[in-house]
């Protein structure tokens, strides 16, 4: 089993194998910690799919340390913005306690970069999109994608890695 530390310095090098093994270990830490504060499937989703572009997209923001508790840190403060964001458009103004620093913008690019992620996947052919969905936002692995789909494991793990790639190529020319 890989530290942490050397997985995030994978995933800096655009390492798509440690971004998946990062995935894999931590989705249901995120998911669980957002739908405990959210009490919403798709808002959970959401933030857990946030959580893990911004590892992918800015893998130094994590400095080192203890990477479990960084990242549900990451991913509570994403849920209590999504929180605060729900609260405000329910009194119709921003709360008085709402910090003025960063949340608010970081809500909005979070949702500015799921409608990205989102369109870019729906672009994928259904052999990459299916199992990166399944994986991704059914939180199931590698090996109950193969049992669910019959298809061999090492074909699952390479349309995931190919579909990924796709996904990143799409990303970063739909963010010029």
């Amino acid at each position: 089993m890989e530290d942490a530390d050397l997985l995030m310095a994978r995933v800096a090098e655009r390492d798509v194998a440690a971004f998946e093994a990062v995935y894999d270990r931590y989705y249901r830490l995120v998911y669980g910690i957002a739908f405990k504060l959210l009490a919403d499937e798709a808002a959970a989703e959401d933030v857990t799919q946030a959580v893990f572009l911004k590892i992918w997209s800015a893998p130094r923001a994590f400095g080192g340390g203890m990477f479990s508790a960084w990242i549900a840190r990451v991913a509570r403060n994403r849920a209590l913005d999504v929180v605060r964001s729900r609260k405000a458009h329910e009194a119709g103004e921003l709360p008085a306690d709402l910090p003025l620093e960063g949340t608010v913008d970081d809500t909005v690019f979070a949702r500015l970069d799921s409608q990205r992620v989102r369109t870019a996947l729906a672009e994928l052919p259904d052999e990459q999109r299916d199992p990166i969905e399944l994986g991704f936002f059914s939180g199931i692995t590698h090996e109950e994608i193969a049992r669910r789909t019959g298809t061999p494991l090492g074909t699952v793990k390479t349309r995931i890695r190919t579909g990924l790639r796709r996904l990143r190529s799409a990303l970063e020319a739909s963010a010029v």
